[in-house]
């Protein structure tokens, strides 16, 4: 019988409402939760691992690579199946995208959360875990690489964001829709991926910075970065890949510093490109050496460049790692 491995590192998938604090916190163990899930014999056996009890927030990314290299082990095991990870929504797209880059495996390796603690009506946690080993003991979800699964749909990692605060189908790839749906404890995919890049590191940068452009924003929190000993600053920019020139001293501060910058858009849907020509647009960043990121959101791409930094400093290596397929 396939087995699927389930590690739990928390979130609100974990909590319940303290009377005292009138708010959710950590509070159910891995089997009380797995207690709510019906019918798993018919689906797979399950090998539990206690990870953690974290909300979203408390990772970080050395957690999240201690957890990378867990699941590299699970996956090397000839009686895994695949792999389920419980996590808090809040950083779910951050560790489901490390993992995706990090962890070279056809076995499907699938993040699942809830949006409602167990002391609300219509938690969703069970449900959700259903849907998720379903789709980890699926054939059919091999070699797709990290999968989001929650509400009954199938994301892929590099794509899914969240993006609502409440909402149930708040995982919602924005630009290209789901891969497919569970539906009946079966995985049904409706496109796939066109490319897949792996970092293969077991280690990481941690010292990244995000910053986001805004008007009239000028240099001053790209110099604290390079400062305070940032290897590499991620900028997320307005429309197409621009900033006001009163940033591009800081961008030069930080490039004659050996810090690489890394451009993404502020916008939830497109890509940056060097489209425009004025100062502080995407042509003048790119002639100053700054590296594009095609369609990641920030977040993510920050992520790629924690892994890329671990792999590398040399610019050329890293710049290649960002663009090669995409320009």
């Amino acid at each position: 019988m396939k087995k699927v491995a389930i590690v739990f590192t928390g979130g609100t998938i974990s909590m319940k409402v303290d009377p005292r604090l009138a708010a959710a916190i950590p509070a159910l163990s891995s089997e009380e939760i797995m207690s709510m899930v019906t019918n798993l014999d018919k689906m797979s056996a399950i090998e539990i691992i206690n990870f953690s009890r974290l909300p979203g927030p408390h990772m970080t990314p050395a957690k999240i690579m201690e957890l990378s290299n867990l699941i590299k082990e699970l996956v090397a095991r000839d009686d895994i199946t695949g792999v389920v990870v419980t996590h808090g929504t809040d950083s779910l797209e951050e560790t489901a995208f490390l993992i995706d880059l990090n962890v070279i495996t056809d076995k499907p390796i699938v993040m699942v959360a809830a949006m409602r603690s167990a002391s609300e009506l219509g938690f969703d946690g069970p449900s959700n875990i259903a849907s998720a080993i379903a789709t980890a003991a699926s054939d059919n979800a091999r070699g797709k690489g990290c999968l989001v699964v929650l509400n009954n749909e199938v994301n892929a990692a590099s794509e899914v964001t969240k993006s609502h605060t409440l909402s149930l189908n708040t995982f919602r790839s924005l630009e290209f829709g789901p891969l497919g749906v569970v539906d009946n404890d079966e995985v049904i995919f409706y496109r796939d991926m066109t490319r897949h890049d792996y970092i293969d590191v077991n280690s990481i940068e941690e010292n990244v910075s995000l910053i986001k452009a805004v008007v009239g924003l000028d240099s001053g929190f790209l110099r604290y970065a390079v400062d305070h000993g940032a290897k590499g600053i991620v900028i997320e920019a307005m429309g197409r890949g621009n900033i006001p020139p009163t940033m591009l001293d800081g961008v030069d501060y930080a490039l004659s510093k050996d810090v690489k910058i890394v451009l993404v858009s502020r916008c939830p849907m497109g890509r940056v490109l060097d489209s425009y020509g004025y100062e502080g647009a995407g042509k003048d960043l790119r002639n100053r050496g700054v590296i594009f990121a095609g369609n990641l959101n920030g977040q993510k791409a920050r992520i790629k460049l924690m892994l890329s930094l671990a792999k590398t400093e040399d610019y050329k290596t890293i710049k290649e790692i960002f663009e090669m397929g995409i320009y």
